[in-house]
Protein backbone atom coordinates (compact mmCIF):
# COMPACT_ATOMS: atom_id res chain seq x y z
CA UNK A 1 0.00 0.00 0.00
CA UNK A 2 1.52 3.15 -0.87
CA UNK A 3 0.93 6.21 1.60
CA UNK A 4 -0.14 9.69 0.44
CA UNK A 5 2.03 12.32 2.79
CA UNK A 6 -0.28 14.18 4.08
CA UNK A 7 0.39 18.00 6.12
CA UNK A 8 -2.62 19.18 8.80
CA UNK A 9 -3.26 22.63 9.31
CA UNK A 10 -4.97 23.28 12.68
CA UNK A 11 -6.70 26.30 13.91
CA UNK A 12 -8.97 26.54 16.65
CA UNK A 13 -12.09 25.86 14.89
CA UNK A 14 -11.43 24.77 11.52
CA UNK A 15 -8.32 21.86 10.13
CA UNK A 16 -6.95 21.48 6.84
CA UNK A 17 -6.03 18.73 5.57
CA UNK A 18 -3.41 18.72 2.38
CA UNK A 19 -1.72 16.25 0.21
CA UNK A 20 2.04 17.37 0.04
CA UNK A 21 2.82 16.26 -3.58
CA UNK A 22 -0.37 17.09 -4.42
CA UNK A 23 -1.24 20.73 -4.90
CA UNK A 24 -5.02 21.65 -4.81
CA UNK A 25 -5.96 18.56 -3.45
CA UNK A 26 -6.97 19.77 0.32
CA UNK A 27 -10.22 19.83 2.15
CA UNK A 28 -11.33 20.86 5.93
CA UNK A 29 -13.36 19.45 8.85
CA UNK A 30 -13.65 20.61 12.60
CA UNK A 31 -10.53 19.01 13.65
CA UNK A 32 -8.02 16.31 12.02
CA UNK A 33 -10.20 13.62 12.07
CA UNK A 34 -12.89 15.14 9.89
CA UNK A 35 -10.61 17.05 7.80
CA UNK A 36 -8.74 13.81 7.04
CA UNK A 37 -12.01 12.04 6.13
CA UNK A 38 -13.23 15.06 3.90
CA UNK A 39 -9.82 14.60 1.87
CA UNK A 40 -10.66 11.09 1.39
CA UNK A 41 -13.95 11.77 0.29
CA UNK A 42 -12.50 14.00 -1.99
CA UNK A 43 -10.09 11.73 -3.68
CA UNK A 44 -12.53 10.87 -6.46
CA UNK A 45 -12.86 14.04 -7.46
CA UNK A 46 -9.71 15.56 -7.67
CA UNK A 47 -8.51 12.21 -9.62
CA UNK A 48 -11.32 13.31 -12.12
CA UNK A 49 -9.71 17.12 -12.17
CA UNK A 50 -6.40 15.29 -13.28
CA UNK A 51 -7.72 12.59 -15.85
CA UNK A 52 -5.53 12.41 -18.69
CA UNK A 53 -2.40 14.29 -16.99
CA UNK A 54 -0.69 11.05 -16.77
CA UNK A 55 0.68 12.53 -13.52
CA UNK A 56 -0.15 8.84 -11.70
CA UNK A 57 -2.08 9.70 -9.20
CA UNK A 58 -4.59 6.88 -7.40
CA UNK A 59 -7.15 7.95 -5.14
CA UNK A 60 -6.80 6.29 -2.10
CA UNK A 61 -9.77 3.62 -0.61
CA UNK A 62 -9.18 4.18 3.52
CA UNK A 63 -7.89 6.79 5.58
CA UNK A 64 -4.95 4.04 7.04
CA UNK A 65 -3.64 5.79 3.74
CA UNK A 66 -3.44 9.18 4.29
CA UNK A 67 -0.07 9.55 6.60
CA UNK A 68 0.10 13.03 8.53
CA UNK A 69 4.07 13.97 8.31
CA UNK A 70 3.30 17.26 9.69
CA UNK A 71 1.12 19.87 11.70
CA UNK A 72 0.89 23.35 11.25
CA UNK A 73 -0.56 26.62 13.83
CA UNK A 74 -3.22 27.85 11.93
CA UNK A 75 -4.51 31.18 12.16
CA UNK A 76 -7.78 33.18 11.47
CA UNK A 77 -7.42 32.41 7.59
CA UNK A 78 -8.00 28.45 8.42
CA UNK A 79 -10.74 29.15 10.69
CA UNK A 80 -12.16 31.51 7.66
CA UNK A 81 -12.23 28.88 5.36
CA UNK A 82 -8.78 28.78 3.63
CA UNK A 83 -5.31 27.39 4.04
CA UNK A 84 -2.87 29.76 4.73
CA UNK A 85 0.14 28.00 5.93
CA UNK A 86 2.53 25.46 3.90
CA UNK A 87 4.23 22.69 4.90
CA UNK A 88 8.15 22.90 4.97
CA UNK A 89 8.72 20.84 1.88
CA UNK A 90 7.24 23.74 -0.04
CA UNK A 91 11.00 25.72 0.53
CA UNK A 92 12.36 23.66 -1.92
CA UNK A 93 14.34 24.24 -5.22
CA UNK A 94 11.67 24.16 -8.45
CA UNK A 95 13.76 21.92 -11.03
CA UNK A 96 12.52 21.82 -14.49
CA UNK A 97 10.84 18.72 -14.23
CA UNK A 98 9.06 19.87 -10.84
CA UNK A 99 7.64 23.37 -13.13
CA UNK A 100 6.31 20.84 -15.69
CA UNK A 101 4.54 18.84 -13.22
CA UNK A 102 3.08 22.16 -11.77
CA UNK A 103 2.47 23.70 -14.46
CA UNK A 104 0.32 20.26 -15.31
CA UNK A 105 -1.35 20.38 -12.66
CA UNK A 106 -2.36 24.17 -12.51
CA UNK A 107 -3.96 24.04 -16.25
CA UNK A 108 -5.65 20.69 -14.70
CA UNK A 109 -7.68 22.68 -12.52
CA UNK A 110 -8.37 25.14 -14.70
CA UNK A 111 -10.05 23.07 -16.34
CA UNK A 112 -11.75 21.64 -14.39
CA UNK A 113 -13.26 25.27 -13.29
CA UNK A 114 -14.08 25.79 -16.95
CA UNK A 115 -15.59 22.88 -16.96
CA UNK A 116 -18.18 23.87 -14.00
CA UNK A 117 -18.23 26.90 -15.29
CA UNK A 118 -19.90 26.07 -18.60
CA UNK A 119 -22.15 23.80 -17.28
CA UNK A 120 -23.50 25.79 -14.64
CA UNK A 121 -23.97 28.62 -17.42
CA UNK A 122 -27.68 29.42 -17.79
CA UNK A 123 -28.15 28.27 -14.12
CA UNK A 124 -29.02 30.31 -11.07
CA UNK A 125 -26.75 28.89 -8.06
CA UNK A 126 -28.89 28.60 -5.25
CA UNK A 127 -27.57 30.99 -2.24
CA UNK A 128 -26.65 29.30 1.25
CA UNK A 129 -28.82 29.21 4.24
CA UNK A 130 -28.12 33.06 5.03
CA UNK A 131 -28.43 33.72 1.86
CA UNK A 132 -24.88 33.77 1.13
CA UNK A 133 -22.90 32.78 -2.38
CA UNK A 134 -21.63 34.31 -4.82
CA UNK A 135 -23.33 34.50 -8.63
CA UNK A 136 -21.15 32.30 -11.37
CA UNK A 137 -20.07 35.72 -12.85
CA UNK A 138 -19.05 37.01 -9.61
CA UNK A 139 -16.92 33.72 -8.65
CA UNK A 140 -15.49 33.54 -11.72
CA UNK A 141 -14.25 37.55 -11.39
CA UNK A 142 -13.06 36.30 -7.71
CA UNK A 143 -10.84 33.73 -9.13
CA UNK A 144 -9.32 35.76 -11.61
CA UNK A 145 -8.29 38.29 -9.21
CA UNK A 146 -7.40 35.57 -7.06
CA UNK A 147 -4.81 34.49 -8.76
CA UNK A 148 -3.90 38.35 -9.88
CA UNK A 149 -2.92 38.61 -5.90
CA UNK A 150 -0.62 35.28 -5.91
CA UNK A 151 1.23 36.63 -9.16
CA UNK A 152 1.57 39.38 -7.26
CA UNK A 153 2.76 37.92 -4.02
CA UNK A 154 5.15 35.72 -6.26
CA UNK A 155 7.18 39.22 -7.35
CA UNK A 156 5.99 39.42 -10.54
CA UNK A 157 4.61 42.57 -12.14
CA UNK A 158 1.14 42.18 -13.49
CA UNK A 159 -1.50 44.13 -13.60
CA UNK A 160 -5.37 43.14 -14.46
CA UNK A 161 -6.68 45.10 -17.46
CA UNK A 162 -9.76 46.46 -18.31
CA UNK A 163 -11.04 43.53 -21.45
CA UNK A 164 -13.42 40.27 -21.45
CA UNK A 165 -13.49 37.99 -18.70
CA UNK A 166 -12.42 35.74 -21.30
CA UNK A 167 -9.38 37.50 -21.94
CA UNK A 168 -8.84 38.37 -18.31
CA UNK A 169 -8.58 34.87 -17.37
CA UNK A 170 -6.34 33.82 -19.93
CA UNK A 171 -4.10 36.82 -19.40
CA UNK A 172 -3.67 36.08 -15.78
CA UNK A 173 -2.97 32.22 -16.88
CA UNK A 174 -0.29 33.32 -18.67
CA UNK A 175 1.01 35.50 -16.01
CA UNK A 176 1.31 32.79 -12.85
CA UNK A 177 2.98 30.44 -14.77
CA UNK A 178 5.64 33.12 -16.57
CA UNK A 179 5.99 34.50 -13.10
CA UNK A 180 5.98 31.27 -11.51
CA UNK A 181 9.10 29.96 -14.44
CA UNK A 182 10.75 33.39 -13.30
CA UNK A 183 10.58 32.79 -9.44
CA UNK A 184 11.96 29.13 -9.97
CA UNK A 185 14.96 30.38 -12.05
CA UNK A 186 15.81 32.75 -9.39
CA UNK A 187 14.99 35.84 -11.39
CA UNK A 188 12.77 36.70 -8.55
CA UNK A 189 14.27 38.65 -5.70
CA UNK A 190 13.54 36.89 -2.06
CA UNK A 191 12.54 40.03 -0.50
CA UNK A 192 10.46 43.21 -2.28
CA UNK A 193 11.84 46.94 -1.90
CA UNK A 194 10.16 47.12 1.45
CA UNK A 195 11.79 44.23 3.23
CA UNK A 196 8.58 42.07 2.21
CA UNK A 197 9.32 38.61 1.99
CA UNK A 198 7.62 37.39 -1.17
CA UNK A 199 5.54 33.45 -1.06
CA UNK A 200 8.11 30.67 -2.73
CA UNK A 201 6.79 28.81 -6.56
CA UNK A 202 5.24 25.80 -4.78
CA UNK A 203 3.55 28.08 -1.87
CA UNK A 204 1.34 29.63 -5.09
CA UNK A 205 0.97 26.51 -7.00
CA UNK A 206 -0.40 24.92 -3.79
CA UNK A 207 -2.83 27.85 -2.99
CA UNK A 208 -3.89 28.63 -6.71
CA UNK A 209 -4.76 25.04 -7.55
CA UNK A 210 -6.76 24.75 -4.04
CA UNK A 211 -8.40 27.94 -4.86
CA UNK A 212 -9.75 27.25 -8.31
CA UNK A 213 -10.80 23.75 -7.52
CA UNK A 214 -11.90 24.73 -4.19
CA UNK A 215 -14.50 26.89 -6.54
CA UNK A 216 -14.95 24.77 -9.40
CA UNK A 217 -16.69 22.46 -6.82
CA UNK A 218 -18.61 24.73 -5.00
CA UNK A 219 -20.15 25.61 -8.44
CA UNK A 220 -20.68 21.92 -9.24
CA UNK A 221 -22.51 21.25 -5.63
CA UNK A 222 -24.43 24.28 -5.82
CA UNK A 223 -25.75 23.81 -9.52
CA UNK A 224 -27.37 20.29 -8.35
CA UNK A 225 -29.05 21.55 -5.23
Amino acid sequence: MKLVDVYLERGPKRTFAGAVEWPGWSRSGRDEATALEALLDSAPRYARALKGTRLGFAAPKEVSELRVVERLRGDATTDFGAPGKYPKLDGRPVADADLRRARTILRATWRAFDHAADRARGKTLPKGPRGGGRDLDAIVRHCIEADAGYIGALGWKYRLEDGTTERQRERTHEAMLEGLAASARGEIAARGPRGGVRRKPRQIIRRSAWHWLDHAWEIEDRSRA
